[in-house]
């Protein structure tokens, strides 16, 4: 069984469901399973989280998730077209992974969402790309084949699952928003699985 994780940060919760819709893609890939994790908002005392157990959602990450799971998906909301500073530090966290090479030849793919259309959705993508990269993962992004690439009018990228906001205060994505962040999760996930055959 090919386990990914699925890790991301969220303030307002479109993350969240994209998080959510990532996981079904991975659920949808036999010999594959999704491990659901967020990180704790950055605090004045950033060294550890504020609160060790989140108040609800899914339990705060460890680098052991990174360690046991085949495969990882990770999203961030945009913050001036870079990804969150929570999830940037727990990556810059990631040190001892990077000195073992613990990540890599591991598959992994991205995912945010911004409150405007031109809120720097794929400089974010590749701002998670790139400790990845330095991790030595293979990095999977979304092809034109995806029919809803080419019909979304709102989040989506060949860089990974996005979702535009539109200033509305609930987030609901879009069907080609929830279909593209399937999508990734499926990729993914079917990656792993051939890699770990």
């Amino acid at each position: 069984m090919a386990e990914i994780l699925v890790l991301y940060y969220s303030r307002s919760g479109a993350t969240a469901e994209l998080a959510r819709q990532v996981c079904r893609g991975v659920e949808s890939v036999a010999s594959a399973s999704a491990r659901l994790r967020t990180v704790p908002a950055v605090s004045a005392e950033s060294e550890r989280a504020a609160t060790l157990v989140p108040a609800s959602g899914p339990p705060y990450a460890t680098l052991d998730d990174l360690l046991e799971t085949q495969g990882l998906v990770l999203g961030s909301p945009t913050r001036f077209g870079n990804m969150a500073a929570p999830l940037k530090h727990f990556l810059d966290g990631t040190g001892s992974l990077w000195l073992s090479g613990a990540l890599s030849g591991k598959p992994a793919g991205v995912f945010t969402s911004t409150q405007t259309l031109h809120g720097g959705q794929e400089t974010t993508l590749i701002s998670m790309m790139l400790p990845l990269l330095h991790h030595g993962m293979y990095l999977v992004g979304l092809p034109y084949t995806e029919r809803a690439l080419n019909e979304t009018r709102s989040g989506g990228t060949p860089y990974g699952a996005s979702h535009v906001g539109s200033g509305a205060s609930v987030p609901v994505l879009t069907e080609a928003e929830k279909s593209l962040a399937q999508a990734l999760g499926r990729r993914v996930a079917a990656l792993a699985v051939r890699l770990s055959g």
